[in-house]
């Protein structure tokens, strides 16, 4: 508010003049104050830009040097230079900015408080002394006495030269008043308008350079769209060049080595060797060798030069040595000197001496001038190194696992918005997803959706049953059941993203379209649930069948018409071709179960074992309340995967306990009920592996003492706690041994030897036993595909003495 005081009141001095000047006197100081704290405020955001342009400098400087680092890749080199220069630019136009801000609003608003609110103050004390001095002279004047005239006209004469002297201060102070007002105004908006054009002027640059810059971004954009496609592509060949690898030949003990002399670089045979030193310690250390150019080389690192053991094989021998206290020795011997090497095996050792003969032979065919070089071409064929069986793809990729879940009905097209041959899947949902859907499928959380390519992602044989047993068609009649009759229009290809996001929040998320059943729906839902587990559990082919007849044990390192070797500790028999097989079917010839009956009494076998009698006979007892859990409960002992999809869409908890029976969950159901499927569906929804019911007695003891090896397998893959002891103290081990199951035995065992290589090995060992990798892949395909195979086993009794 503009406040002027009147040059004639102020003459006067009356009360509303003084009124006048205290009311600009506040508004002048609150003035200051306000000005000091703005100025402030402009030299810290000064301050902060500058060091965010700096932080901006060395941003753009990483971009660069990015850049430069990517000069094979045109398309990435050319498009990041361009966003540094343009980048770089917007960190100039920020500096005007700043430097406009520090002229117009910090130098300028300074100036105003320095120069005229100083005068203003020097002007406020004259003013304040003159008052004084005048409220004094007119005192003294009203004190003379009559009588004394020298004092009355000293004091007459002290009042005039006083007022005279206030009459021109108050003026001068009333003009510098006057003139502040009128110039606070103008030298605020003058600041605050120049610094407005500065933002203006800036944001008009940036908006002028990324214009220029807009068409190159749009045009990486609709690259960006192949690329992602290219990469996939790129993404799948190398997966199926590596199956390809994967399938070759591999059963001899180690890996093909074969001398190609036409190798395209060069190199005609290559691989580790040790190598002794001729040092006085005579060290063995291993190194990569190769022949090459008609020598013998070799390097410690890649980088390194290559050391010649032998300059011209032509001048060498090469023989065996068998007086040296290590195996698989070779000695290459020159005129001057001779190195010894030690391959990993005996083959190897022969494919390298055979290489060096081959070389020297070729050296002399083909020998020219003495500083010619041969000129060969390709390097050696190595293999890798199996001492095991053939390599099995036990998962399936690809093609396979497409073809086979876009048989099912309805996931031929996107489960959600229509798309015609989808490429993604919902494992836990069990349903097929186009690419834009399956990013929104993400964007909801894996407690929600767990999304994975049916391309590029390796299906493990239960996943890719559980997605046979549902599919778009069974989700959709339970997740759209309402549709229709709310009047929710369903997403279409090509629908704006947002608008297929907000319908897949509502359907999955809210689960808007859900029939709710009614209490009667639901308890009828559940008994007819009950006694279709009651007819599965009377089947034949549920009961487990006898095994075979006991043969006669083999010692450790015995051979059978040359055919297998069987090894004492391990579980597993090595066949003369290499190939694993699993150990024989009965207690009598399994080694783990052998070292069981080793540590208690004997317990007679006989020939045939008796019909399996049952953990716990499945009773359905009327409950006091009907619930979604109840459903779940017993549709995963009936094996039924789309009631149990029900269940969960109508809000049941995966991990539901039974307080009526025992605290069972559906877990610990479906092991009853037998199905491997029904048990990767709820380990898929987040159930609890390791839930006990009040016997505690988890999944793993159940399927255990049931003789489900392929749940037993499941289990222990997805982390299931084999040391866990039930209240009679028993773990699935003790039980397992007990029941004489020399599969389960032999799973539990490697599982738990596993577990302690991996801890001997430290924190960050991540890869485990290959063998135990390999034995729990057989058992996960033969559970899956061929799973009489597995039922060999009486159930385990615990009243059986």
């Amino acid at each position: 508010m503009k406040i002027t005081v009147d040059f004639e009141e102020c003459l006067k001095d009356s009360p509303r003049f003084r009124a006048t000047i205290e009311e600009v006197e506040g508004d002048v100081c609150e003035l200051e104050s306000k000005l000091d704290k703005l100025v402030k405020l402009c030299i810290g955001m000064i301050d902060a830009g500058k060091a965010y342009n700096a932080a901006n400098k060395q941003f753009v400087n990483g971009i660069r040097e990015l850049a430069q680092q990517s000069t094979r890749d045109e398309v990435i080199e050319s498009s990041l230079t361009k966003f540094a220069e343009s980048l770089q630019e917007m960190i100039n136009y920020h500096t005007i900015l700043f430097d406009q801000a520090q002229r117009s609003i910090k130098t300028q608003l300074q100036t105003f408080v320095k120069d005229d609110l100083r005068k203003f103050k020097e002007a406020k004390k004259q003013f304040d002394k003159v008052s004084e001095e005048k409220e004094a002279a007119l005192i003294k004047n009203a004190q003379a006495p009559r009588n004394k005239q020298h004092e009355v006209e000293e004091a007459t004469n002290i009042l005039t030269a006083t007022r005279k002297c206030f009459r021109h201060i108050v003026l001068d102070y009333v003009l510098q008043i006057n003139v502040l007002q009128s110039k606070r105004r103008s030298e605020i908006l003058k600041s605050m308008l120049s610094f407005m054009y500065a933002h203006l002027t800036f944001f008009h640059q940036g908006y002028d350079l990324f214009s220029e810059l807009q068409p190159l971004m749009k045009q990486l954009g609709g690259q960006l769209d192949q690329l992602v496609v290219d990469a996939a592509k790129e993404k799948r060949d190398m997966e199926q060049k590596h199956s390809t690898i994967q399938q070759k030949d591999f059963s001899h003990d180690d890996t093909k080595l074969e001398y190609n002399v036409d190798a395209d670089n060069g190199i005609a045979m290559e691989g580790y060797l040790f190598k002794r030193a001729s040092n006085a310690f005579k060290t063995w250390n291993r190194r990569w060798f190769s022949i090459q150019n008609n020598q013998l080389v070799y390097q410690k690192k890649f980088k390194d030069n290559p050391t010649v053991v032998v300059e011209d094989l032509r001048l060498c021998t090469v023989k065996h040595c068998e007086d040296i206290e290590r195996r698989f020795c070779f000695e290459v011997v020159s005129p001057t000197k001779s190195c010894m090497m030690q391959a990993d095996s005996e083959k190897l050792r022969q494919a390298w001496i055979k290489a060096v003969q081959n070389s020297i032979a070729t050296a002399f065919r083909d020998k020219g001038d003495d500083g010619e070089k041969l000129d060969r071409k390709s390097s050696t064929s190595t293999g890798s190194l199996d001492s095991g069986g053939e390599p099995k793809e036990r998962s399936l990729k690809g093609e396979s696992a497409l073809q086979k879940v876009l048989a099912i009905p309805g996931n031929a097209c996107c489960c959600d918005c229509g798309q015609p041959d989808p490429r993604w899947a919902s494992i836990n949902l069990g349903i097929t997803l186009c690419i834009q859907c399956s990013g929104i499928h993400r964007s909801l959380g894996v407690h929600f959706s767990k999304v994975r390519s049916l391309t590029l992602d390796t299906w493990e044989p239960e996943l890719l049953k559980l997605m046979c047993e549902l599919g778009n068609k069974v989700i959709n009649e339970i997740y759209e059941a309402r549709r229709e009759e709310l009047g929710a229009r369903k997403p279409q290809p090509g629908d704006p993203r947002h608008e297929v996001e907000a319908y897949i929040k509502a359907k999955y998320v809210d689960r808007r379209f859900v029939r709710r059943p009614s209490d009667e729906e639901l308890r009828n839902k559940v008994v007819t649930l009950s006694k279709q587990e009651k007819r599965l559990s009377s089947s034949s082919e549920h009961l487990p069948p006898r095994p075979p007849p006991p043969t006669p044990k083999l010692r450790p390192g015995s051979n059978v018409s040359g055919q297998t070797v069987k090894s004492a500790d391990s579980g597993i028999q090595n066949s003369a071709d290499g190939s694993r097989e699993m150990l024989a079917n009965t207690p009598s010839n399994n080694s783990l179960a052998d070292a069981d009956a080793a540590e208690s009494p004997p317990m007679p076998m006989p020939a045939t074992l008796p019909p399996p009698s049952p953990c716990k006979e499945m009773v359905f007892y009327e409950p006091k309340e009907y619930s979604p859990g109840l459903q779940l409960y017993w549709a995963s002992c009936a094996r039924s995967l789309p009631d149990m999809a029900e269940a969960l869409a109508h809000g049941a908890e995966v991990n539901w306990v039974n307080t009526e029976d025992d605290k069972r969950t559906p877990l610990i159901m479906a092991v009853q009920g037998g199905s491997l499927v029904t048990c990767e569906f709820l380990l898929q929804n987040a159930a609890n592996v390791n839930q006990q019911d009040t016997q505690g007695r988890g999944p793993l003891h159940h399927a255990t003492m049931l003789g489900h090896t392929g749940q037993v397998c499941l289990f222990l893959k997805r982390g299931a706690n084999q040391n866990a002891a039930d209240i009679d103290e028993k773990t699935p081990l003790a039980i397992a041994v007990e029941a004489a199951n020399a599969d389960i035995v032999t799973l539990l065992r490697l599982a738990k030897m596993n577990e302690e290589m991996r801890e001997a090995e430290g924190p960050y060992s991540q890869s485990g036993d290959e063998t135990y990798q390999d034995i729990f892949q057989d058992f996960t395909h033969m559970a899956s595909n061929d799973p009489d195979k597995l039922n060999r086993y009486q159930q385990y009794d615990p009243q059986r003495p």
